[in-house]
């Protein structure tokens, strides 16, 4: 009978570990830092696909070796999107969705970066409902405010946006006034403007 290997967590063995925990689902983060003014084609040059995580050594892995939120440059921005779709209005994932925006005050200071991981176990863990329905998350640095935008692929159920919105607000934690939803582009002119 052959002999079986120990099993090696990250925890019991961090350079040599053999058990990983598979997420439901890939994710890869992405960055950009505009700069100065750009425009579309410059925007999409300047968006760097990081890396894609597939288990949550992995994740871990990268973010506890990346800038923390607040420290990236202002105007710079974080994306952690299902692997195959770009954090962008015109990826056919998010062509016809929109997203859920809150803007925090910038004496957040450090405790917007547990509110920005916060904000991703809960995609990457799936603890919304309707899962399917997350496209990503985006963490932006302003001169004025951090925002975090959880983006949906579409709009047509407003009770189930609606409810992916009072569990977007719930792990945002304290002090959250509201948060607003709006829909990424409308070809047919409807709209779907709520705030919780």
């Amino acid at each position: 009978m052959a002999e079986i290997s120990k099993l090696e967590t990250v925890f019991t063995n961090q350079t040599d570990f053999n058990a990983v925990h598979p997420l439901q689902k890939e994710w890869t983060l992405w960055y950009d830092n505009p700069g100065k003014k750009i425009n579309q084609s410059t925007w999409t040059q300047n968006l760097k696909n990081i890396i894609t995580v597939k288990t949550v050594e992995d994740f871990w892995g990268v973010m506890n070796n990346i800038y923390p939120a607040n420290e990236i440059p202002l105007g710079a921005n974080y994306h952690m999107f299902k692997a195959g779709i770009k954090p962008m209005w015109e990826d056919p994932a998010n062509a016809k969705g929109g997203k859920w925006s809150v803007t925090f005050n910038r004496v957040q200071g450090d405790r917007i970066n547990d509110i920005w991981i916060n904000s991703i176990l809960g995609i990457i863990g799936e603890n919304y409902p309707s899962p399917d329905e997350i496209c990503g998350i985006v963490f932006s640095n302003r001169k004025v405010c951090f925002r975090i935008g959880l983006w949906l692929k579409s709009y047509t159920d407003p009770a189930a946006v609606e409810a992916i919105g009072h569990k977007f607000k719930a792990l945002l934690g304290d002090n959250i006034d509201k948060v607003d939803f709006q829909v990424h582009h409308s070809d047919n002119g409807q709209t779907l403007n709520l705030t919780l």
